[in-house]
């Protein structure tokens, strides 16, 4: 399984490009990118990716929102099932499908 929030990652959605152009630094970045990873692909539930998703969630509870939005809108066009398979996930310049 490909990890969340991985460098070099490439937002999809348009909630997570327009926050990342108000990105103070390398760790907003790297927190924005991680929530819509997670949002893409809930698989990972080990505590650890639950506290700190919960933290950048209660920070962020308007972007969360708008992801949650944008993504439900993309999966009834698609007619898929979850977010992982209407929209094509990069990590390290390799594109797949969760």
């Amino acid at each position: 399984m490909a990890r969340i929030g991985m460098a070099g990652s490439v937002p999809y959605t348009q909630a997570i490009q327009h926050a990342l152009q108000t990105a103070k630094d390398a760790t907003s970045v790297a927190d924005l990118l991680f929530l819509e990873a997670w949002e893409l692909d809930r698989s990972m539930v080990d505590p650890a990716t639950l506290l700190r998703i919960r933290q950048i969630r209660r920070a962020n509870p308007k972007l969360s929102a708008e992801i949650t939005e944008e993504l439900t809108r993309r999966r009834c066009k698609t007619g898929a099932k979850s977010a992982a398979t209407a929209v094509p996930i990069l990590y390290d310049g390799i594109q797949t499908r969760s």
